[in-house]
């Protein structure tokens, strides 16, 4: 094939832009590149100026493959919004003499790579193109292979090994090298120092650099590299092994996840990484066991209903509340783990509840018999029952189940003839139940059919009445506008003959108690207008 001038010149495998940009050097020449001006005013170079010695470069990064330590050889790392520094340079003979421009004419015609040259991409790893070196072009110093790692971003780096650690570690590199080898002795008739590999599209050229690394260490090595990247570098790194096929990474990493704990973004992270590649099923027996067990799948439901019954007997008013808290986080449909979540059964709850509404009943009965007898004051057993209440109606609000609990709570006409025959500071606490269910009808968030809204507003609208002064000094969370709002909202429902009935008593009640009774007067303006438009105002008063 035959390349004109310009073609020769481009440096091609270290950077794709004009040689305006500073050329990057190997780590094992001796002289550094000549700088733009240099080359855009000669065409050559006096050999002369090859004979200086360069400068130390800055002292490379210990963990770095620039290191001293480090078994691989870098070429070139360039960002396409910079050129980096080529780091500490090997030692070499002081008088070998190298021309810069002849050194990028041999690199450009070893370097040729076809157009249909097949990509490796990081995800899929697909085989890559090996290029066949001429003979005698390696670096000099034991590397005789070139790994060209081109990233997403525009990103380059180069990779100067041993072509048999890759083999060895690697099942895919020891394919290609193998293929490589076949393919230059059949058609050169002789075998090349250097094969080149180029692997496209690298999403993380730090992670493909560091696995790479990693072959050159021992198994109990790996595992200490991988302790000191921690789990989500590791997963990382781990994606890459299992993509060329690095079964001793692959083994290690697996045994380090398994032996650590992980956040929930390292878990989620690592469960797509488990159901993209099917690693060995002894090594991930372990990690699979963090993830599912089917026992737990099973029972999940009755958990739900132990974990809802352990909390409404709890006595403990601290770890009662902070259960509450944690247990509605995961039931409710607005958590994280609602995806993982069952359908709840919907009676269990309602038999929570209807068990808390005849405990608060039968506490009632024994406050006004005087047969009550346990060590806790009477008002903080009923605030337990209370809280309890209302804690399972949220539950069953979110999750669109509470019509029925509605009309249940409507229905305690034992409890409403106590209510009157009870202290006041007592009694006003059932009073945030029904407070509670006002609000969610006002919002829209409960839809009870007719003969529950009729029923709750019947039982429960002369008691809620009674007690909205002390529910004002005592809110325990109840916002008293909004229960104002969801109690007119809840009357303008009703029959027009019933919200006659209720407006007039509110009226009455308003007139004599003022602050004290909540305010309706905006749902008592509909409704007076409504019905002055219908003329039933005037038929129901005769």
């Amino acid at each position: 094939m035959t390349m004109d001038d310009s073609e020769l010149r481009k440096p091609t495998n270290f950077v794709t832009g004009p040689l305006s940009r500073r050329r990057s050097w190997c780590c094992s020449f001796a002289v550094p590149p000549a700088s733009p001006d240099v080359l855009s005013r000669n065409n050559h170079i006096p050999a002369k100026t090859s004979h200086h010695r360069p400068k130390p470069g800055p002292k490379s990064v210990p963990c770095s493959p620039q290191s001293s330590k480090s078994p691989l050889n870098i070429v070139n790392r360039i960002d396409p919004r910079r050129i980096l520094s080529p780091g500490r340079v090997s030692p070499i003979d002081s008088d070998l003499i190298i021309n810069p421009m002849q050194e990028t004419e041999t690199i450009n015609e070893e370097d040729v790579v076809s157009d249909s040259a097949t990509k490796l991409r990081s995800e899929s790893f697909r085989a890559p193109k090996i290029e066949v070196t001429a003979s005698g072009s390696g670096s000099g110093s034991g590397y005789d292979a070139r790994l060209s790692l081109k990233g997403r971003n525009g990103g380059v780096l180069v990779l100067e090994l041993s072509s048999e650690v890759l083999a060895t570690n690697s099942d895919v590199f020891a394919a290609l090298i193998v293929e490589k080898d076949n393919s230059s002795s059949s058609s050169l008739g002789v075998k090349n120092n250097t094969c080149r590999i180029e692997v496209t599209d690298v999403e993380n050229l730090g992670v493909f650099r560091e696995t790479v690394e990693l072959m050159f260490e021992e198994s109990n090595g790996i595992i200490k590299k991988f302790m000191k990247m921690g789990v989500y570098r590791a997963i990382d790194v781990l994606e890459v092994a299992a993509g060329i096929k690095f079964s001793r990474a692959v083994l290690s990493c697996l045994k380090y996840l398994e032996a650590v704990p992980w956040t929930e973004d390292e878990e989620e992270k690592l469960r797509r990484l488990l159901a993209i590649y099917k690693f060995d099923a002894a090594a991930t027996s372990e990690i699979l066991a963090r993830f599912n067990s089917t026992e737990t799948e099973n029972s999940q439901d009755s958990l739900s209903k132990k974990l809802v019954w352990s909390i409404t007997s709890c006595s403990d008013v601290n770890p009662r509340n902070e259960l509450k808290s944690l247990v509605k986080g995961l039931l409710c449909k607005s958590s994280v783990y609602e995806k993982e979540q069952p359908e709840i059964n919907k009676e269990d709850i309602y038999k929570a509840g209807k068990h808390c509404v005849d405990s608060l009943t039968k506490l009632f009965e024994e406050g006004i018999n005087g047969s009550y007898k346990n060590e806790k004051p009477l008002i903080e057993s009923i605030s337990r029952e209370v809280e309890n209440i209302n804690w399972l109606l949220e539950i069953m609000i979110d999750r669109e189940i509470a019509e029925e609990f509605v009309e249940i709570w409507g229905k305690q006409r034992k409890l409403v003839e106590m209510h009157e025959k009870v202290s006041p500071m007592v009694r006003y606490e059932v009073s945030r139940v029904t407070g509670a269910i006002f609000i969610a009808m006002g919002k829209r968030r409960v839809q009870c059919g007719g003969e529950a809204r009729a029923g709750l507003v019947e039982a429960w609208f002369k008691p809620i009445l009674v007690d909205f002064g002390w529910l004002q000094r005592c809110k325990k969370g109840l916002d008293m506008r909004e229960v104002e709002e969801g109690m007119g909202q809840t009357l303008l429902t009703l029959p027009v003959k019933q919200q006659y009935q209720v407006f007039m008593e509110w009226f009455r009640w308003f007139s004599k108690h003022g602050s004290e009774c909540p305010n309706l007067s905006k749902a008592f303006q509909i409704w007076w207008r409504r019905s002055f438009l219908r003329g039933v105002e005037s038929s129901t008063c005769r």
